[in-house]
C-alpha cells in the first residue's frame, strides 16, 4: 500500500484571526495542506499590514500624514496606490452628494470623542463651525505630477470609511494570486468572498442584528460578493438617556438619526465599506432610493423602530 499524501487528504477550512488596522480581520482560506494555508495567509496579512503603513494618520512617514501635514501650504508627491484611492474615493463623494468624504478627519476628537465618555453635546453653531473644512472638492489632484494637495490649512483626510474594504481585496488578490480559488478575507464584518466551502456549498453570512450585538437575525448564501455593515450598535456614547451614533453627517457635524444599522451587498469590499456609511447618513428612502440605481449593489437597512427595508431586487431569509 502506498503511503498517504498531504495532497490527497479532503480539503478543509483553515482560518486565522489578528487585530490589523484597529479592527479584528479573519483570513479563512480552503486548502488541504496546513503548511499551504498559513504560508498564503500569512502573505494576505502582510499585504494588509502594508495598507495599514501606507494609510495611518499616525505615522509621520505615510503618505496620508505626510498631505494632512501639509495642507493649504503645498501639494505631496504620492504612489499611484494612493492616488488612486483617493481618486475612488472623490468620485464615492460626487455620488453620494458628499455623505461619503474622507475629508472628515478635519473634524477635531474635542467636538466627538466615542472614545471616552461625554457627559453633553456639542451645540448645533460649533459643531456646524467646526465641519467647514469636510469638502472631497478641496482635495485636489494633479495626475501628471501625482500629487496630492489640500486646498485649505486644517484640512485632514482619514480612510476610516474604506480603508478595511480596500485591505481586504488586497488580501483577497494576493491569495488568489498565490492559487486560493475558495475564501473569505473578514474585516470586523467587512468581508468579501469567493470560491466555495470545502463541501461545495456557498459560504453563508449572518446579517447582525443591531439590538443584540454578535447575534445575527438573517443570513445569506454568497459567493464572489462583499458585504458590509455600518450601525449604531458598535460605537456610541449615551447622553441623557439618549443614544448617539458614532455616524457624524459632514454636512452638520452631528451625529445621524433614524438608522440602526445599513448593510451592502455588492462584489467589491472596498465599494460595500464606503457605501454603508452614506445611506446612515441619507436616510432611509434617499439612500434606498440611490442604491437601487446601481447595478449589481443591494442593501439591508433597519430604521430606529426596527423596520426593515431592502432594495427592490433584494430577497434574504
Amino acid at each position: 500500500m502506498l503511503p498517504t499524501s498531504k495532497w490527497a487528504m479532503p480539503a478543509v477550512l483553515h482560518k486565522q484571526s489578528m487585530k490589523l488596522m484597529g479592527n479584528q480581520f479573519e483570513i479563512s482560506v480552503v486548502g488541504r495542506c496546513v503548511d499551504w494555508a498559513n504560508k498564503r495567509i500569512e502573505a494576505a496579512i502582510a499585504e494588509i499590514r502594508r495598507i495599514e503603513d501606507l494609510l495611518t494618520t499616525f505615522s509621520d512617514t505615510s503618505e496620508t500624514f505626510k498631505i494632512n501635514n501639509a495642507a493649504g501650504i503645498h501639494p505631496v508627491k504620492v504612489s499611484e496606490e494612493t492616488f488612486r484611492l483617493i481618486e475612488r474615493s472623490i468620485r464615492i463623494s460626487a455620488i453620494t452628494q458628499g455623505a461619503f468624504d474622507i475629508t472628515y478627519g478635519s473634524v477635531d476628537k474635542s467636538l466627538w470623542n466615542f472614545d471616552t465618555n461625554m457627559k453633553q453635546l456639542p451645540d448645533a453653531r460649533t459643531a456646524k463651525r467646526m465641519v467647514r473644512l469636510i469638502n472631497y472638492r478641496n482635495i485636489i489632484l494633479d495626475e501628471k505630477e501625482s500629487t496630492v494637495f489640500l486646498k485649505e490649512k486644517g484640512m485632514r483626510i482619514g480612510f476610516g470609511g474604506i480603508g478595511k474594504g480596500y485591505a481586504a481585496e488586497r488580501a483577497k488578490t494576493v491569495l488568489q494570486d498565490m492559487g486560493v480559488y475558495n475564501g473569505i478575507v473578514n474585516a470586523s464584518g467587512d468581508l468579501t468572498s469567493w470560491g466555495r466551502q470545502p463541501d461545495g456549498n456557498l459560504w453563508t453570512i449572518g446579517i447582525v442584528n443591531p439590538n443584540l450585538s454578535g447575534k445575527i437575525f438573517s443570513y445569506m448564501n454568497v459567493t464572489d460578493m462583499a458585504v458590509a455593515t455600518s450601525g449604531n450598535y458598535e460605537k456610541f456614547i449615551v447622553v441623557n438617556g439618549v443614544k448617539y451614533s458614532h455616524t457624524i453627517d459632514p454636512r452638520t457635524g452631528l451625529p445621524v438619526k433614524g438608522i440602526k444599522s445599513v448593510t451592502i451587498i455588492t462584489t467589491n469590499a472596498e465599494i460595500a465599506d464606503a457605501m454603508a456609511t452614506p445611506v446612515t447618513i441619507m436616510g432611509v428612502h434617499a439612500g434606498l432610493d440611490m442604491i437601487n440605481q446601481i447595478n449589481n449593489m443591494e442593501a439591508i437597512v433597519i430604521d430606529d423602530s426596527d423596520v426593515i427595508y431592502t432594495t427592490k431586487n433584494l430577497h434574504f431569509k
